[in-house]
């Protein structure tokens, strides 16, 4: 598989009531093909983020909007656009950054947390000096992600709703 130029194809989530910003680094290719945010069947986030709000796991885009947004969180991820093989966050090169001021200006947002050392990475060295706002690092959802069982990611994830 070779390198592409990619852009992000879907927009963040979020409304007014939003408080917490959670940060991906850029779709993976299953995600793209289902146009919605953690679309690997593998990966943990919905899973995660159900377990910790006490809800059953959203199986649709709407029911996916309808946990996050209920519990004022808001999705979204650092890059616009980047060259990218396959959906490996290691091969990322030529990263356009998103604009956060839309979603900072309407939204409720107070804390940014990011979803795993890549996301992390990319978010402090092209995004924290423009919003000001410091990100907490959370372990990755993603499948590739082995080392952290379902119970693991669930302990760390839950301090997003304290």
């Amino acid at each position: 598989m070779e390198k592409q130029k990619i852009s992000h194809t879907f927009e963040p989530v979020y409304d007014k009531e939003s408080k917490i910003l959670i940060l991906g680094s850029f779709p993976s290719v299953k995600s793209r093909e289902s146009k919605f945010y953690y679309g690997h069947p593998q990966n943990r986030f919905w899973k995660v983020i159900a377990k910790i709000t006490n809800r059953k796991e959203p199986m649709t885009i709407e029911e996916k909007k309808e946990l996050i947004l209920s519990n004022h969180i808001a999705i979204w991820d650092v890059i616009e656009s980047c060259t990218i093989q396959g959906s490996s966050d290691s091969s990322i090169k030529d990263v356009v950054v998103n604009d956060f001021s839309d979603i900072l200006q309407n939204s409720s947002i107070q804390r940014i947390y990011v979803n795993g050392n890549k996301a992390y990475e990319l978010y402090h060295r092209y995004a924290e000096e423009n919003t000001g706002m410091k990100a907490v690092k959370l372990p990755s959802t993603s499948p590739a992600n082995a080392a952290w069982n379902l119970d693991r990611l669930y302990e760390i994830w839950k301090q997003i709703l304290v």
